[in-house]
């Protein structure tokens, strides 16, 4: 009974910040002109209990000689490694990097990307008052290529404007059907626990962050901070710029996964013609009519024909 009431006493206190613990998880390749900048603005944090889980996934630059000498200052830093230093892609990497975390409450941050000082200490500001909210996201500054910045701005508009008038916390499953609201890995601070029983395998790699989003809106409640406390950066080697020519019966894949974590229950028929005529773009148009032309269905990843 006591020892009950002690780890329950734990727990309680963790929730509300005192014995809050955190791993950052940055998945690193081939970006040694960046990883040192993301690296300083993790040790710049105001809020000091941390760890830093650094996976690198078989860069061939000077990433991980870069990353070693911050790992020799700080113990808090850690390197790891596919076995033989092989490249195994986003997927994989990140499941190394959450196998390796220490702590209950994630942050993904891309070795690009860099976070403000105060990033930890205003979200675990947002936990010590909402002890039930579990995944929490921010906006964002946009650093990098100016021509692709100005390109972006009215998505990044549209998209603080409907979170920020959204009713704390956010239920955003209505709103990742139309697109993704978390515009990058490094907005994202989670619970551990949430990412149980989630699918990792996404049909269009570059797009997996999208579809663990979409999976995980089907069950939990978002919380948005209206503060630009990640600096994202925007530039030619991107990951997402992998993205551009995926093949139309893939990227179908994933938006029909996508929808089947999110409509459960609703009436098929209707809800198609809604997204068709309503709701996709032109490209999800097309790509849907060419697809119910050849009469088969992707749902969790398998195709069945009627």
């Amino acid at each position: 009974m006591i020892l009950i009431t002690f780890v329950s006493i734990y727990k309680n206190c963790a929730i509300r910040g005192f014995l809050l613990k955190i791993s950052i998880i940055t998945t690193s390749y081939n970006y040694g002109q960046y990883i040192s900048e993301t690296i300083e603005s993790v040790i710049a944090q105001t809020y000091q209990d941390w760890e830093m889980i650094i996976v690198d996934d078989g860069s061939s630059d000077n990433s991980v000689s870069l990353i070693q000498s911050y790992c020799q200052k700080d113990s808090r830093i850690k390197l790891f490694s596919h076995e033989n230093h092989v490249n195994k892609g986003l997927k994989e990497t990140l499941r190394l990097g959450l196998k390796q975390a220490q702590n209950d409450w994630i942050v993904f941050l891309e070795s690009d990307d860099s976070i403000t000082p105060d990033y930890l200490e205003k979200k675990v500001a947002v936990i010590k008052k909402h002890p039930a909210v579990k995944f929490i996201i921010n906006d964002v500054n946009l650093i990098g290529d100016d021509s692709a910045k100005q390109r972006l701005n009215k998505h990044f508009k549209i998209i603080n404007k409907v979170l920020k008038n959204k009713h704390q916390p956010l239920d955003l499953s209505y709103c990742l059907m139309k697109r993704n609201y978390i515009v990058t890995f490094s907005t994202v601070m989670l619970n551990k626990g949430v990412l149980e029983n989630v699918d990792f395998n996404s049909p269009v790699p570059p797009l997996i962050d999208y579809y663990l989003w979409a999976q995980i809106a089907n069950k939990y409640r978002f919380y948005y901070l209206d503060e630009k406390l990640t600096n994202w950066r925007i530039h030619s080697d991107s990951y997402i710029k992998n993205a551009r020519g995926i093949d139309a019966k893939s990227y179908l894949a994933f938006n029909l996964n996508k929808t089947r974590f999110i409509c459960k229950g609703k009436n098929n028929l209707l809800y198609w013609y809604y997204c068709l005529y309503y709701r996709w773009n032109s490209i999800r148009k097309l790509i849907l009519k060419i697809h119910l032309k050849e009469k088969s269905l992707c749902v969790l990843g398998k195709w069945y024909q009627w």
